[in-house]
């Protein structure tokens, strides 16, 4: 692969009405279906991403009624964002609440062009504090979840995690990912106004691209996307502070090589630093 090759992402930061049923849930997906292929009708993308828990709201009601609303790989969610993905020939990334033997866990899965599945990944760090409460609810994952498109390494992570750094770290020198898909629920708690630093401080400590999608709403929104390196003449593209908000985004491999060429992070580390 070229590293002037292209990757364009559609980053969709979607409204998500409130919901107790399997009924409410499946309606909403045809709703935000015919969104993403609006969008689409506009304008070509390789991948569309959404953010956590884009078919169901997040909230204790919905929680409580699990039962119903949760979701196998194969689900309502899968079997619409196929179809999505096959009649527009884009890859997927959307999230949903997955239920096996195992447990119930806040997932995203990717659909491939051809309508297969690719991989999914579980939350792996439950959030307890502020408006979040999924550790009543939820269990958490035990994988991280990479995939390739155009050549491009992805990865997604979920909300919580971003203030975990191991986790970003591994997946940038374990896994060699390019590109962090972090979807959240980020309601404007006490804990809100904090989460951009993290963005912007995982984007440039790993130099990757970092996408940080919230869903819209009054109590939501303010997605964001940073580049490997910022400042005062390079920034990061803000969504709406609540609105719907739709960006195409286009990445190449040359602008990330560009900066870890220039600011030698990475290479510059140490070995080991238990031994100090």
């Amino acid at each position: 692969m070229s590293s002037t090759d292209t990757l364009t992402l559609l980053a969709c930061q979607i409204e998500i009405p409130a919901m107790t049923t399997a009924a409410e849930r499946d309606a909403h997906l045809v709703t935000s279906a015919a969104k993403i292929r609006a969008q689409l009708d506009t304008q070509n993308a390789d991948l569309v991403v959404l953010p956590e828990l884009s078919s169901i709201d997040y909230s204790r009601p919905a929680f409580e009624c699990l039962d119903e609303i949760a979701e196998p790989l194969d689900g309502a969610s899968f079997q619409c964002w196929r179809q999505v993905a096959q009649d527009c020939g884009v890859f997927i990334s959307y999230s949903f609440a997955r239920r096996d033997a195992s447990g119930t866990y806040i997932a995203i899965a990717v659909v491939a062009p051809d309508g297969s599945l690719v991989g999914h990944y579980d939350k792996l760090h439950m959030c307890q504090y502020g408006a979040s409460m999924e550790k009543e609810y939820f269990d958490r994952g035990d994988h991280v979840f990479t995939f390739k498109v155009k050549g491009f390494t992805l990865a997604p992570i979920i909300c919580y995690d971003i203030r975990i750094p191991e986790l970003c770290r591994t997946l940038t020198l374990q896994h060699s990912v390019d590109v962090i898909l972090h979807c959240g629920a980020y309601y404007r708690d006490e804990s809100f106004a904090t989460w951009h630093a993290f963005t912007t401080t995982r984007a440039l400590e790993n130099q990757v691209f970092f996408l940080s999608l919230n869903r819209a709403g009054d109590t939501w929104g303010n997605s964001t996307f940073c580049w490997p390196w910022m400042d005062e003449n390079i920034a990061p593209i803000n969504f709406a502070d609540t609105a719907e908000d739709f960006r195409f985004i286009t990445l190449t491999l040359d602008r990330m090589d560009q900066v870890r060429e220039d600011y030698t992070f990475l290479k510059d580390r140490l070995e080991n630093y238990e031994a100090l």
